[in-house]
């Protein structure tokens, strides 16, 4: 059986600056959370969210997965980079007020140096509306990281 978790227990950033709803599923190399969108999301604009945030939901989303990965062992959500990012398509300018999203990434790769790559979509009614290849970086050393920005 799965074990249960809310976001707060899972993503490392403080609860004023994680943008995810809820946890929704999550296996051994995926995860699915949910974004909705109100009157006090982070980033709403008159028309919206931009549509360039859903890289930080997709990035945040693997924060969760990385989180629950730590948290199954015993530990505390590590820190994670985001690295790069390719063919982030995005089909509309804005994700509404109102709108549910939900936010799915899949590991496709993972080196022994903790270099990662996710596959990622966000769906809201079953539409896709924005789809991205992620790749993160969980440094087991994360001050010597930073410090010297190299990857051992």
């Amino acid at each position: 059986m799965k074990q249960p978790f809310s976001i707060g227990e899972i993503v490392p950033q403080s609860r004023t600056l994680s943008l995810l709803s809820e946890l929704v599923d999550y296996g051994d190399d995926w995860i699915e959370t949910r974004v909705r969108i109100g009157p006090d999301t982070l980033f709403l604009e008159a028309e919206g969210v931009p549509g360039w945030i859903g890289i930080e939901y997709m990035a945040q989303t693997i924060g969760a997965y990385a989180g629950i990965q730590e948290r199954l062992q015993g530990r505390p959500p590590a820190v994670g980079f985001l690295v790069g990012t390719r063919r982030y398509r995005c089909e509309h300018s804005w994700f509404r007020l109102g709108e549910t999203l939900e936010v799915r990434t899949e590991q496709s790769y993972r080196a022994d140096n903790g270099l990662m790559v996710f596959e990622c979509e966000i769906r809201a009614d079953g539409v896709c509306l924005a789809s991205a290849a992620l790749n993160v970086y969980q440094p087991d050393d994360v001050e010597s990281y930073v410090s010297t920005g190299s990857v051992e």
